[in-house]
């Protein structure tokens, strides 16, 4: 028997929610999704690792606006069995989750923070189009994540991450605008994930819940701000469709830092994005926040929120 979603998610989600989009939103979160996956470059070209993966029978395609990925349809299983995944040539992600890296831009000799790192997707994502040049350095608060990340770290073929023990929030005191740029990839209700065959998926879901990592993301996000360079880049992400972790953390950002931060709006072409809410609960956000975006639930993508930062000015003297 299938699991209900909590009735206050529920109700909420018409608010959030485009009407016209709200059915095909519901019905997402009884679809399982398919396995999706990321080449490693450091390893293999795409067009090779596509030919070796279907000349052993795996029928797998490609996406039209990353094409260093793949879906495959049948089960995840079979993929991870073999001596490819086992040695490092491709890495199972969300789409969804390849999108920050893509819009952080990373070049080969930059200094990147990945705030909040493990397991590591997007860092083994960001050193692979870095070619493995420059600098990454990728904290966790985590040990036991940490200890997933030098394993994927090790199995990529990885070797530009140095890795830090840290709780994110006051990660800038050790690296005052030093980065080129940063990503804060922070954790999060994880309503972009809920999946009603698994009610354990939601099973934590609360408002309180909200409200604390609401709170925490603004002080994540403004120390990935404070360690990043004035000029610098910062991606602000999350994986919920929760307000008050997306839209409303950038505003806090916007006003906290008024005058030193600007939204960039960046898009990748052929990725269907929704715009940001403009406002929640009678309150406006500031008109920059609709410059960020959403990627609704889908059959073939988790729900997400994405912010594309820019620093104009230094705030060193503020945090």
């Amino acid at each position: 028997m299938t699991a209900s979603l909590p009735p206050a998610f529920y109700a909420r989600l018409k608010k959030i929610i485009p009407p016209k989009k709200f059915n095909g939103v519901i019905k997402s979160f009884s679809q399982r999704k398919p396995t999706t996956f990321r080449v490693n470059t450091l390893k293999i070209p795409a067009d090779e690792l596509q030919e070796k993966l279907e000349n052993r029978g795996f029928k797998v395609t490609r996406l039209n606006w990353y094409r260093d990925a793949f879906i495959f349809r049948d089960s995840q299983k079979q993929l991870t069995e073999t001596d490819l995944y086992k040695e490092g040539y491709f890495y199972v992600q969300s789409l969804s989750s390849m999108i920050p890296p893509l819009l952080l831009k990373p070049e080969s000799n930059d200094k990147i923070l990945d705030i909040t790192a493990a397991p590591g997707s997007k860092t083994t994502q960001m050193a692979a189009i870095m070619g493995d040049s420059g600098e990454i350095v990728a904290n966790d608060l985590s040990q036991i994540r940490l200890l997933r990340l030098q394993a994927n770290l090790k199995i990529q073929g990885v070797t530009s991450v140095s890795v830090k023990h840290t709780d994110a929030r006051s990660f800038w005191r050790e690296y005052q605008e030093y980065f080129d740029k940063s990503l804060a990839d922070v954790s999060c209700s994880l309503e972009g994930t809920f999946y009603l065959h698994e009610p354990k998926s939601f099973a934590n879901w609360s408002l309180k819940k909200i409200e604390e990592l609401a709170n925490r993301s603004r002080w994540i996000l403004r120390s990935a701000f404070s360690s990043t360079r004035v000029g610098g880049r910062i991606v602000y992400s999350t994986c919920t469709l929760a307000p008050e972790e997306n839209e409303e953390v950038i505003d806090w950002l916007l006003a906290k830092e008024k005058g030193n931060v600007e939204i960039e709006d960046f898009r990748i072409p052929g990725l269907d994005t929704y715009p940001a809410l403009t406002g929640w609960k009678g309150k406006e956000y500031d008109r920059q926040v609709s410059k960020t975006f959403r990627i609704l639930p889908s059959e073939l993508m988790e729900g997400f929120y994405v912010a594309v930062l820019r620093k104009i000015k230094s705030n060193t003297g503020n945090s």
